[in-house]
This record gives structure tokens, C-alpha cells and sequence, in this order.
């Protein structure tokens, strides 16, 4: 049993963390607050620290949660760029990940993202309501026989590929460690170069590194087909969001659809409908009729918040029965 503090909690988290928690008994503290240099002190007593995507989790929090005996910090997510991995090893924190919930969820967003993109569904769905049901400027293009490239083929991208290949894609994927099964369905392992220069749509499933960092930049949208669409629910930062406006503004890039944001931090996970948003780029983004973006909801499914919760415990578990836990990220 352990002190648990979930930091960034959210209502729809607490049923399935609470599900889990009935045969662990862990002593759970919902907190609504992010994690970060003024909130860490809320961790006093605790045993443990679960935190998601924005939560700041640098080497000042680390240093400061090691003096408050606290063991191990959980992720939530499968992403781990917001922990200074070397500051917790060098503090003795123990980081744990669910490296895999649910990837259909994120998967079957994606795909919504490109069909709901593509048909202009936000455009329409806004129009009808409003009693405008004229069809100029809703035109979209046949799925099948376009070629899509799916940058990553882990579990998500895997399905992403499968899902398209369904719709009678012609799919490209790009990853270092190629799927069998996608290679025996048709689709093509191909580099970085061809994938961009002959996809009409791109969609981003890899994990963010220093090598993927602001993947879709200036230079890689200036070789991408003209009017390619860009899909992302990665990470923000694989794009430059900067650069993307600019082939917006020039046609190069044909529409872009993201869950992600390389600014979110700021902005998503809160009701900000009565405030001033006062992030220039976002605010650029949302001028463009051919934008659409959802604010970091690809995960959100009831069978896959069900599935963090579980993995979360069970990996606290371990840690604080001294167990080898399979989830535990280490640097490098």
C-alpha cells in the first residue's frame, strides 16, 4: 500500500483509478493542480507522485520530492519527455510509464482527424446549425487509392497503417523496426524522403525525441506533395508549428489536423472559454478554415482510462515492494 498524490486529476479519471485501486488499497489524493516547482510541496507524506503529460517534472521537483522521501513518480501516459530522467536516477526516484493503454483509441482518433478533415465535418456541422446548408468550400477527396505515409509503426501507428490500408490507401510507413504483418498486407516501408515527397497525407505516430523534434519543419514541407494534409497525435514538438502556418498561408500544405500542440503546457486540459488566450501561434492556427484541432483527446476512451489506472497501480505496486516493474524508464 502506498501514499499516492495524482497530480492534474481530472473527473473522468477518478472512476477507473478508483476501480483499480478496490483489491490494492492504495491511499489515493486526487489534486486538480499540475505538478511543478510551486505545487511540489503538495506531495509531502506521500509515497509516490502520479503525474501526466504537462505536469513539470524537472530536476528542481525532483531534487525537492527526494527530500520528501518520495519514491517513485508514475506516468500516466506513455510519454516521458517531461521527466529529467538523469535528475531522477541521480535523486533515486524510481519513473514508471504505461507504455501501451489502448491504441485503438489513439489510433480510431487519428483516423477520425483525417475523415472529419477531409469531409469538413466542423465546417458543416457549425453551417447546419447556424441554417446555412450551401455545400461551397466542403469539398473533400476520395480516400482510396491516395497514398498516406505513417511516420512510426509501434502499437498506434501500426493500427493507424491498418485502419487506412482498410480504406484502400496506398500506405508508405517509416520506422527503423519494420512490422511483418503490415509488410504482408502491402504496405511499403520506405525513408523520410520518399514518404514525404509522395504522401497526399501524413500522420505522425512516433514518439518524440531529439531526433524527431520539429520533424514537419520548413525544410520537410517544402519537398511534402503541394496540398498534403498533416496529421498529428504524437507530440506537439515533432511540429514547427511556425513553419506550418507559413504552407498553410502558402497552399503547400493543405489542411492540418492536430491533438497535439508544442505549446499545449499553457492551454489545454482547462476551461479557458472565458479568458483571453493570449498564444499568438494557436490563435493564428485557429483563423484557417482547413485547421482542425482537438485538444489532446486521443486517448480518451472509458476502456483505456480503465487501462492507465490499472497499469499505473500495479507499476507503483512494484516499486514499492522493491519488484523489478517491466515499465520503468531509465536515461538513454
Amino acid at each position: 500500500m502506498a501514499d499516492v498524490r495524482i497530480f492534474s486529476a481530472k473527473t473522468y479519471d477518478r472512476p477507473g483509478f478508483d476501480a483499480a485501486n478496490a483489491d490494492r488499497g492504495h491511499d489515493l489524493t486526487y489534486l486538480d493542480t499540475r505538478l511543478g516547482p510551486d505545487t511540489v510541496e503538495l506531495a509531502t507524506g506521500a509515497d509516490a507522485v502520479c503525474v501526466f503529460v504537462n505536469d513539470v517534472v524537472d530536476d528542481h521537483v525532483l531534487a525537492r520530492l527526494s527530500e520528501l522521501d518520495v519514491r517513485c513518480v508514475a506516468l500516466r501516459c506513455a510519454g516521458f519527455n517531461n521527466v529529467d530522467l538523469a535528475a531522477a536516477e541521480r535523486h533515486g526516484i524510481t519513473v514508471v510509464r504505461v507504455p501501451a493503454y489502448s491504441p485503438n483509441a489513439v489510433a480510431e482518433h487519428t483516423l477520425a482527424l483525417i475523415l472529419a478533415l477531409n469531409r469538413r465535418i466542423h465546417r458543416a456541422y457549425n453551417r447546419v446549425r447556424d441554417g446555412n446548408f450551401a455545400l461551397d468550400g466542403l469539398v473533400g477527396f476520395d480516400l482510396a487509392g491516395k497514398t498516406a505515409a505513417v511516420i512510426g509503426t509501434g502499437r498506434i501507428g501500426a493500427i493507424v497503417a491498418r485502419l487506412l490500408w482498410h480504406l484502400r490507401c496506398n500506405v508508405l510507413a517509416v520506422d527503423a523496426y519494420p512490422d511483418q504483418h503490415l509488410v504482408d498486407l502491402g504496405v511499403e516501408y520506405v525513408d523520410l524522403d520518399r514518404a514525404i515527397a509522395e504522401s497526399h497525407i501524413l500522420t505522425l505516430n512516433c514518439p518524440l525525441t531529439p531526433e524527431t523534434h520539429h520533424l514537419v519543419d520548413s525544410d520537410t514541407i517544402s519537398r511534402m506533395r503541394r496540398g498534403v494534409m498533416i496529421v498529428n497525435t504524437g507530440r506537439g514538438a515533432l511540429v514547427d508549428t511556425a513553419a506550418v502556418i507559413d504552407g498553410l498561408k502558402s497552399g503547400q500544405v493543405g489542411s492540418l489536423a492536430l491533438d497535439v500542440y508544442e505549446e499545449e503546457g499553457a492551454l489545454f486540459f482547462e476551461d479557458r472559454s472565458a479568458e483571453v488566450i493570449d498564444d499568438d501561434v494557436f490563435a493564428r492556427l485557429q483563423t484557417f478554415p482547413n485547421v482542425l484541432i482537438t485538444a489532446h483527446q486521443a486517448f480518451l476512451t472509458r476502456e483505456a482510462l480503465d487501462a492507465i489506472a490499472a497499469t499505473t497501480l500495479a507499476n507503483i505496486a512494484d516499486v514499492m515492494a522493491g519488484r523489478n516493474c517491466p515499465n520503468t524508464v531509465t536515461p538513454g
